[in-house]
């Protein structure tokens, strides 16, 4: 269950999104998570069948990965879907 201030954010972002960007659009989420193969592996089965370009970035220390995924989306409320989604992944963080 997302709490309040979670809702709140996605509600905003969704109305930005709406105001401020003509759909469908390219969007590009980014992501970190810990670098192990089953973390990018969920994502990467979150944008499939999406069309989606998906690369990635190792850090320094080899602790965490970066995944970059843009596609073309039809309209915020995707995008805050896709984020959801994503945001079940344990340790990931949204950029």
């Amino acid at each position: 269950m997302e709490d309040q201030k979670t809702q709140d954010f996605y509600k905003r972002l969704e109305g930005e999104l709406a105001l401020y960007t003509k759909w469908p659009a390219s969007y590009l989420y980014k992501f970190i998570v810990p670098t192990a193969p089953e973390k990018v592996a969920a994502i990467e089965t979150i944008f499939e069948n999406k069309r989606a370009k998906i690369s990635y970035r190792t850090s320094s220390k080899g602790s965490y990965t970066s995944v970059s995924v843009s596609l073309i989306l039809e309209s915020p409320k995707a995008v805050i879907e896709n984020y959801k989604a994503v945001a079940t992944i344990e340790g990931v963080i949204s950029l």
